[in-house]
């Protein structure tokens, strides 16, 4: 009679478990942020696994989901999955919703500039309507007011402009931990190029990473047109027109 291995047994175990677990949290993803509600045999087809596995694991989420420190529940709505707040935390959710900041608002001058100061701080009043080519005071005092940039010092030149810089305020509205996480206008436009033959495709929810890339493409734009040589002169000419024949 051969003999079994036991420790090859309780290795395979394990993996296969990890191998489970990784599915089912793809499984809660897969649920999570689709607007549709997606059968198990779609999601078993477009993860290429077993429909009895795939079933069986969103089976184990609908229970996890329904105990009651869950907020949110998984429920089989016309033939699929979909992930939904339950119905007994509506009015709390309803009324935290109301007391919400409303989202961030800007103009394209607004945003523009602070394109210019998240790429170019500290930088100075005049050097902001040098490199964007309009007046601009107003635009610094509404995104003064809205705590996005704040006062630097004042730069060691004559009149001593004062100097403007983001603020903690900027990182969270737009949901970066630093400004190392801004994308370089070299990134920037690389992704606008993938964008634009990925159109189509599904994108996560993620608003404040948009709104960071739109300030890289205002600065993209601002710094391309700051780079951009003037067009020449014409020559003058210091010859004297021939006279008209009579």
């Amino acid at each position: 009679m051969d003999e079994i291995d036991v420790s090859q047994l309780t290795e395979e175990r394990p993996a296969a478990n990890t191998d489970e677990q990784q599915l089912k949290a793809v499984l809660e993803a897969i649920v999570y942020i689709t607007d549709e509600p997606l059968s198990a045999q779609q999601m078993a087809a477009a993860l290429e696994r077993p429909i009895d596995v795939v079933q069986r694991l969103l089976n184990e989420l609908v229970e996890e989901f329904s105990k009651p420190e869950h907020g949110l529940s998984i429920r089989e709505v016309a033939g699929g999955y979909k992930m939904a707040t339950k119905a007994e935390h509506h009015e709390a959710v309803r009324a935290f919703v109301k007391k919400l900041t409303p989202p961030l608002k800007l103009s394209l001058a607004a945003l523009e500039t602070l394109a210019v100061i998240a790429y170019k701080q500290p930088v100075t009043t005049p050097e902001i309507m040098d490199i964007r080519g309009v007046q601009g005071a107003s635009v610094l005092k509404t995104l003064l007011d809205r705590k996005l940039i704040a006062e630097a010092g004042r730069k060691k030149v004559v009149g001593q402009p004062i100097l403007f810089k983001t603020t903690k305020e900027f990182l969270v509205q737009f949901g970066l931990k630093d400004l190392s996480e801004l994308p370089t206008l070299k990134e920037f436009e690389e992704l606008g190029r993938m964008s634009v033959s990925e159109s189509e495709d599904t994108e996560p929810r993620a608003a404040a990473s948009g709104a960071a890339n739109e300030i890289a493409s205002e600065a993209a734009s601002v710094d391309a047109s700051e780079a951009a040589p003037a067009p020449p002169a014409e020559p003058a000419s210091d010859a004297p027109e021939a006279p008209e024949n009579a």
